[in-house]
Protein backbone atom coordinates (compact mmCIF):
# COMPACT_ATOMS: atom_id res chain seq x y z
CA UNK A 1 0.00 0.00 0.00
CA UNK A 2 1.25 3.48 -0.78
CA UNK A 3 -0.18 6.64 0.75
CA UNK A 4 0.75 10.18 -0.24
CA UNK A 5 2.09 9.56 -3.70
CA UNK A 6 3.51 12.64 -5.29
CA UNK A 7 1.38 15.25 -6.94
CA UNK A 8 3.84 15.87 -9.76
CA UNK A 9 3.47 12.97 -12.15
CA UNK A 10 6.12 12.98 -14.85
CA UNK A 11 4.77 10.42 -17.32
CA UNK A 12 1.56 8.55 -18.08
CA UNK A 13 3.14 5.28 -16.98
CA UNK A 14 4.40 6.49 -13.56
CA UNK A 15 1.95 4.28 -11.67
CA UNK A 16 1.79 1.35 -14.12
CA UNK A 17 3.98 -0.95 -11.99
CA UNK A 18 1.83 -0.38 -8.92
CA UNK A 19 -1.38 -0.93 -10.86
CA UNK A 20 -0.03 -4.06 -12.55
CA UNK A 21 0.91 -5.54 -9.15
CA UNK A 22 -2.34 -4.42 -7.50
CA UNK A 23 -0.66 -2.08 -5.02
CA UNK A 24 -3.29 -0.12 -3.12
CA UNK A 25 -2.62 3.57 -3.65
CA UNK A 26 -3.91 6.76 -2.06
CA UNK A 27 -2.41 9.84 -3.68
CA UNK A 28 -1.86 13.04 -1.73
CA UNK A 29 -4.74 14.62 -3.66
CA UNK A 30 -7.08 11.73 -2.77
CA UNK A 31 -6.06 12.00 0.86
CA UNK A 32 -6.77 15.73 0.89
CA UNK A 33 -10.21 15.09 -0.64
CA UNK A 34 -11.28 11.95 1.26
CA UNK A 35 -9.18 12.02 4.44
CA UNK A 36 -8.24 9.22 6.80
CA UNK A 37 -11.39 7.15 6.24
CA UNK A 38 -10.12 5.90 2.90
CA UNK A 39 -6.72 5.03 4.37
CA UNK A 40 -8.29 3.16 7.30
CA UNK A 41 -10.35 1.06 4.88
CA UNK A 42 -7.18 0.03 3.05
CA UNK A 43 -5.29 -0.62 6.29
CA UNK A 44 -7.93 -3.13 7.38
CA UNK A 45 -6.54 -5.54 4.77
CA UNK A 46 -3.21 -5.60 6.62
CA UNK A 47 -4.55 -6.70 10.00
CA UNK A 48 -2.77 -9.85 11.24
CA UNK A 49 -0.26 -9.73 8.38
CA UNK A 50 3.45 -8.99 8.87
CA UNK A 51 3.82 -5.39 7.71
CA UNK A 52 6.93 -3.33 6.98
CA UNK A 53 6.46 0.45 7.10
CA UNK A 54 8.67 2.90 5.27
CA UNK A 55 8.07 6.63 5.59
CA UNK A 56 9.41 8.86 2.86
CA UNK A 57 9.61 12.39 4.26
CA UNK A 58 9.19 13.92 0.82
CA UNK A 59 5.45 13.16 0.92
CA UNK A 60 5.24 16.06 3.39
CA UNK A 61 4.79 19.56 1.98
CA UNK A 62 8.08 21.52 2.02
CA UNK A 63 6.45 24.10 4.31
CA UNK A 64 6.71 21.38 6.98
CA UNK A 65 9.70 19.37 5.69
CA UNK A 66 11.95 21.33 3.34
CA UNK A 67 15.01 19.17 4.00
CA UNK A 68 14.56 16.56 1.28
CA UNK A 69 15.88 16.06 -2.21
CA UNK A 70 12.46 15.91 -3.89
CA UNK A 71 10.07 18.27 -2.11
CA UNK A 72 6.41 17.83 -3.07
CA UNK A 73 4.30 20.98 -2.94
CA UNK A 74 0.78 20.03 -1.91
CA UNK A 75 1.93 17.15 0.26
CA UNK A 76 0.90 16.34 3.81
CA UNK A 77 1.07 18.69 6.75
CA UNK A 78 2.97 17.53 9.81
CA UNK A 79 -0.38 16.87 11.52
CA UNK A 80 -1.60 14.69 8.63
CA UNK A 81 1.54 12.54 8.55
CA UNK A 82 1.27 12.09 12.33
CA UNK A 83 -2.35 10.97 11.84
CA UNK A 84 -1.22 8.45 9.24
CA UNK A 85 1.41 6.98 11.54
CA UNK A 86 -1.03 6.78 14.45
CA UNK A 87 -3.52 4.98 12.20
CA UNK A 88 -1.03 2.10 12.00
CA UNK A 89 -1.76 1.11 15.60
CA UNK A 90 -2.85 -2.51 15.74
CA UNK A 91 -0.95 -3.66 12.66
CA UNK A 92 1.65 -6.40 12.96
CA UNK A 93 4.59 -4.10 12.15
CA UNK A 94 7.76 -6.14 11.82
CA UNK A 95 10.07 -3.27 10.86
CA UNK A 96 10.16 0.34 9.77
CA UNK A 97 12.35 3.09 8.43
CA UNK A 98 12.22 6.75 7.47
CA UNK A 99 14.04 8.00 4.39
CA UNK A 100 14.90 11.07 2.33
CA UNK A 101 15.87 13.54 5.07
CA UNK A 102 18.67 15.68 3.64
CA UNK A 103 20.40 17.73 6.38
CA UNK A 104 22.10 20.13 3.91
CA UNK A 105 18.62 21.23 2.74
CA UNK A 106 17.22 21.33 6.30
CA UNK A 107 18.56 24.71 7.36
CA UNK A 108 15.92 25.26 10.04
CA UNK A 109 16.15 21.61 11.17
CA UNK A 110 12.36 21.28 11.03
CA UNK A 111 12.56 18.24 8.74
CA UNK A 112 14.85 16.47 11.20
CA UNK A 113 12.54 17.37 14.08
CA UNK A 114 9.51 16.00 12.21
CA UNK A 115 11.43 12.86 11.21
CA UNK A 116 12.49 12.19 14.80
CA UNK A 117 8.92 12.63 16.01
CA UNK A 118 7.56 10.35 13.29
CA UNK A 119 10.01 7.60 14.26
CA UNK A 120 9.05 8.04 17.91
CA UNK A 121 5.38 7.75 16.97
CA UNK A 122 6.13 4.64 14.90
CA UNK A 123 7.83 3.03 17.88
CA UNK A 124 4.78 3.86 19.99
CA UNK A 125 2.39 1.99 17.66
CA UNK A 126 4.54 -1.16 17.49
Amino acid sequence: MQVGLRGQVYAEDDFDFARQHKVRMVTAEEFHEKGMAQVRRHLAAFRNKPTYVTLDIDCVDPAYAPGTGTPQVGGFTSHQILQLVRALRGLNIIGCDLVEVSPPFDTGEITSLLAANLLYELLCVL
